[in-house]
């Protein structure tokens, strides 16, 4: 018998090809799921990773609500035109703490891996009001009304209460400030001891410029801002030459 011959048989025995698919379906989804049960292990340890900062971490759900995701991704392959385009490849430690992760191949705009201090907070806040003002050719449409729209800071503990239930480290001490450290890292004349000594590497300084109130551009500037910034890639290059 013919393996076309086969083939054919399976095919017309519907039982027999209900319990094959089931088992290859079985076996793929071992194959997707067992390494999961291993991700600490997968994961290798990166100098200078933390959990966003509360006004970072705003600005992240800002920018999932409004679906920044669907248009850019923040994944930068190991390729040679995506390395040259955007930077070094993204590293596997940098989205340990996104919940969810923003990986995805939908680029209708730039890969935002790595930019973090690319653009000053002025081009982002005039981009996001009118795109069209600083890249002539973007179909991006205008998100202004974030420069006056305040944060909603009541209960915000919560957004890092929830975090830390899927495994963000963050400690009772960052729940309790989380509010204190949100408003803070926008407000230079703040002291800001405690939000450095609960987060390292934060920049501190107000986001936007079009409001003296602290706003959702504020969070939004500082989470585009702090993407790939945090890993001292030079010292990983190195590191990785070494091994």
């Amino acid at each position: 018998m013919s393996f076309l011959s086969k083939h054919a048989f399976i095919e017309r025995n519907a039982t027999l090809l209900l319990i094959l698919s089931l088992i290859t379906v079985l076996i793929g989804g071992i194959v997707e799921i067992v390494p999961l049960f291993y991700v600490k292990n997968t994961i290798e340890k990166v100098e200078g990773i933390r959990p966003y900062t509360p006004l970072e971490l705003a600005g992240r759900n800002i920018y999932i609500r409004e679906g920044c995701y669907l248009c850019h991704s923040q994944m930068i392959r190991p390729f040679r035109d995506e390395v040259e385009r955007y930077g070094h490849y993204s590293l596997a430690a940098e989205s340990m703490y996104d919940h969810p992760f923003q990986w995805g191949s939908k680029r209708t705009g730039p890969d935002l891996a790595r930019v973090g201090g690319r653009y000053s907070d002025e081009w982002h806040v005039q981009h996001l009001i009118k795109p069209q003002n600083v890249v002539p050719e973007s179909i991006m449409p205008s998100y202004g009304f974030l420069a006056s729209t305040p944060i909603n800071t009541k209960g915000f503990e919560d957004h890092l209460k929830a975090n830390r239930a899927v495994g963000v480290p963050y400690s009772d001490e960052m729940i309790e400030n989380a509010v204190t450290d949100l408003r803070a890292q926008a407000d230079p004349d703040a002291d800001t001891s405690g939000l450095e000594e609960r987060y390292q590497n934060v920049t501190i300084r107000k986001f936007n410029s079009e409001s003296s109130e602290l706003t959702e551009m504020d969070a939004l500037v500082a989470y585009l801002q702090m993407l790939g910034t945090l890993v001292d890639l030079e010292a990983y290059k190195q590191n990785e030459s070494l091994r």
